[in-house]
């Protein structure tokens, strides 16, 4: 059997209280994405990812923090982040963090950069929205340059200069920091991965996954002719697990949608109707149901891809607690078990 990985993400969207139904303060909605992190390293579950967003719905802006404190509570699951904004960032200090991160949870660290689908961390930082691709282009190139762990000579346009300079603190065991780029869907992007030698996420957050799968194949052929080694292609999507269909479908349907059509608002998108949204949950990008709807689903869809890991996207649009929490009991300790079987008896 493949080596499949299986993991949580999470925008950090501010949850609602059970009782009240009031919004959570960012203070408490923190805190609940620590005791999140802790129910899946419980169950098992082999990475978290938290995203980086600085808008009013969400409360992670600093994921490396949040996930500095999670280091120091869990054992196993790797901590990673969803993206990692490094356009509006410093390669020099995206290293350190997660360097330093990497030291405290005894090798865990992982990060995924990322060119930014919410575009508010540019005129944040100081940022043109103009030089969108160009930012990119240059920092990753110098990121990948710092993780050789070499000292670094660097001369950019946008960037600090360098002149044999090293960065502190090193890796342990001459180790590069685990890097994924995460791919909302262009081939360039997909190519920029395979050139600097970093495994891929693809965001699939609407339509037929299987529409993703040239950007599969296109990674492995452009590895072998680049000569880059031919490394595992990961997918995330948005669901919501519960106890029966109907249930699950309430939840996804009073939040999913309302996030989706908060989201559509900002890119021109139409609003979900209701004959989208039960296709998205049938045939698209949403997975959506009991554990082995859910299960089914994805064991599905991971070898029609080709994909090694698959990232479920929890919390939605903020959603009761108590759900969210049941959404991740049910995927680490029903639904993962479950895919892992299908997975085998196909194989």
């Amino acid at each position: 059997m493949k080596n499949y990985e299986f993991g949580l993400d999470t925008f950090g969207d501010v949850a609602f209280d059970d009782q009240t139904n009031e919004r959570y303060s960012y203070a408490q909605s923190l805190r609940t994405i620590i005791e999140e992190g802790v129910l899946a390293d419980q169950l098992g579950i082999d990475v978290l990812a938290l995203g980086e967003h600085h808008r009013e719905e969400f409360s992670i802006s600093s994921p490396e923090v949040v996930l500095g404190a999670l280091a120091t509570k869990t054992k196993r699951i790797k901590l990673g982040t969803g993206v990692t904004v490094l356009s509006s960032d410093d390669p020099v200090r995206v290293y350190e963090r997660f360097a330093t991160l990497d030291a405290l949870s005894n090798g865990r660290a992982q990060v995924m950069l990322g060119r930014g689908s919410f575009t508010e961390s540019f005129p944040l930082f100081g940022y043109d929205l103009r030089d969108y691709d160009e930012l990119f282009e240059e920092k990753i190139a110098m990121y990948s340059e710092i993780i050789k762990g070499d000292p670094v000579t660097w001369e950019g346009k946008f960037t600090q200069s360098l002149k044999g300079t090293t960065i502190y603190p090193k890796m342990e065991n001459n180790r590069k920091l685990d890097t994924y780029v995460g791919v909302g869907g262009s081939p360039e992007s997909i190519l920029r991965a395979v050139r600097y030698g970093f495994p891929v996420m693809l965001a699939i957050i609407g339509g037929e996954a299987v529409r993703f799968a040239p950007y599969v194949n296109l990674y492995q052929r452009a590895a072998k002719q680049m000569n880059r080694p031919v490394l595992p292609v990961g997918m995330h999507s948005h669901g919501v697990i519960a106890e029966t269909n109907e249930k699950a479908y309430q939840i996804a349907w009073d939040y999913l949608k309302t996030y989706m059509d908060r989201l559509g608002m900002d890119r021109g998108w139409a609003r979900m109707t209701k004959e989208r949204f039960e296709f998205e949950i049938a045939e698209g990008s949403y997975y959506v149901g009991d554990p082995e709807t859910v299960a089914q689903k994805i064991a599905r869809t991971m070898p029609k891809l080709g994909v090694e890991r698959f990232d479920l996207v929890y919390g939605a649009g903020g959603q009761r607690q108590a759900d969210r929490l049941k959404t991740i009991e049910l995927y680490g300790g029903a639904v993962i078990p479950r895919v892992k079987e299908l997975l085998a008896e196909g194989e």
